[in-house]
């Protein structure tokens, strides 16, 4: 032993827009295996290994790689989300379960009038409705069926395995899943507006890419399939909907069937959300733009009511438009949530469609997105001489309340 100080524990990245989770952890290693921070970890590793028989006898089997950095995350979220990844060192990956199932907090951003296969702006439209009708009133009184313990399905263009495939896989050769995908039992614990854009004064978009043929066919039917879902439900009626309840999320890499049956009749472990995808986030600084004065509202017949994909619907392309509303919405959620199913599903329930634009995880247990309480991305590229001071920091302060075992 060397006597200098190894550093192992839990923190928290800010994970920037276009990455995937993989891909920050990826970039941490990079920079971790080589610096003067975690020189100690990779040594005590070596020794470690060398007194192991059963890793001595792996090594005479196959070439081993070099010794990295052990490291994992809590959670992922996807390319285009932004915010809070809680991320394990060195034993500290142990702890790494806990926080699968623990509550997050998000922060998310719903464009109304459009639908996209994949509930979000990076997807292609499948179809619009109206939404001259909204209003932040219409939205408020829509948001009470979406909170306490609720039912909802997972995104049909999501990384769930079904019968060895991902959804995505069956929506992009046109095809329906071998089976229905169930809904799932999620907890809401607060839903509130943030923020409410009128037409026209905003900068979000809905997609300009639009299905068609057999795969727009197939992802009309999934999306009508939606609508049955009931959104609350009392305990008592949690068999009769067939629900599935949803695991924790897990680590990346991670390769498990939803919603199949294997040969015994049991029910496998369906896979994490497939995060809360994160569509383009935008400046907070929106711009003001006057609103058509000549527009006349529709009216909406129920604000149940599903959105129609006739051509009347579609606006004219000819004439320039206001954008539709949207509105920023703040959620603490249980584990297995999808925030882009949310959005979905609250464009149906104010008699339209809606898709999400933006996603932020705030928080996820009490890691919390502050600048000194999370490690910027973009402090790796720096040097060891900005990110290291605040990595040794945070696993300091992981190891005072946590003792890692060193057994």
């Amino acid at each position: 032993m060397s006597g200098e100080r190894i550093y192992e524990g839990v923190f928290a990245v800010h994970k920037p827009q276009g990455v995937t989770s993989a891909d920050v952890l990826r970039h941490l290693q990079k920079h971790f295996d080589h610096s003067e921070t975690f020189r100690p970890w990779i040594e005590e590793e070596k020794r470690r290994r060398q007194q192991d028989p059963n890793w001595q006898r792996k090594r005479k089997r196959k070439k081993q790689a070099p010794v990295q950095v052990k490291i994992g995350h809590g959670g992922t979220l996807d390319p285009l989300a932004t915010g809070v990844l809680v991320t394990g060192v060195g034993r500290g990956t142990k702890y790494l379960n806990s926080f699968l199932e623990s509550t997050k907090t998000y922060e998310t951003v719903i464009l109304f009038g459009a639908e996209t296969d994949t509930y979000d702006c990076l997807g292609k439209v499948v179809r619009r409705a109206p939404y001259e009708h909204i209003t932040r009133e219409v939205v408020e009184s829509a948001l009470g069926a979406f909170r306490g313990k609720i039912l909802q399905r997972p995104p049909i263009f999501s990384a769930l395995r079904v019968q060895g495939k991902r959804l995505y896989e069956y929506a992009r050769e046109g095809i329906e899943p071998p089976v229905d995908i169930k809904a799932r039992e999620v907890d809401v614990h607060d839903l509130r507006i943030l923020e409410w854009y009128p037409p026209g004064t905003h900068e979000y978009r809905w997609p300009e890419t639009e299905l068609a043929g057999d795969e727009k066919a197939v992802a009309e039917k999934l999306l009508d399939k939606d609508a049955a879902v009931p959104l609350a439900y009392s305990e008592a009626e949690a068999d009769s909907n067939n629900v599935t309840v949803p695991p924790a999320d897990v680590d990346a890499g991670a390769d498990v069937d939803a919603n199949a049956d294997d040969s015994k009749g049991k029910k496998r472990k369906s896979p994490p959300p497939a995060s809360d995808c994160d569509a383009a986030a935008e400046s907070e600084q929106q711009k003001k733009a006057k609103m058509d004065s000549t527009a006349e509202p529709k009216e909406s017949s129920s604000t149940t009511a599903q959105p129609e994909s006739s051509e009347e619907n579609k606006p004219d392309q000819s004439q320039p438009t206001p954008s539709p509303p949207a509105v920023k919405i703040s959620m603490t959620v249980s584990s297995g949530f999808y925030v882009r199913s949310f959005a979905h599903d609250l464009g149906k329930a104010v008699g339209s469609c809606g898709l999400m634009s933006s996603l932020v995880r705030s928080r996820q247990w009490n890691y919390v997105l502050e600048p000194d309480k999370v490690l910027e991305y973009e402090d790796l590229e720096k040097g060891e001489e900005v990110w290291g001071p605040k990595v040794r920091r945070f696993l300091e302060e992981w190891q005072r309340k946590h003792p890692v075992d060193t057994k």
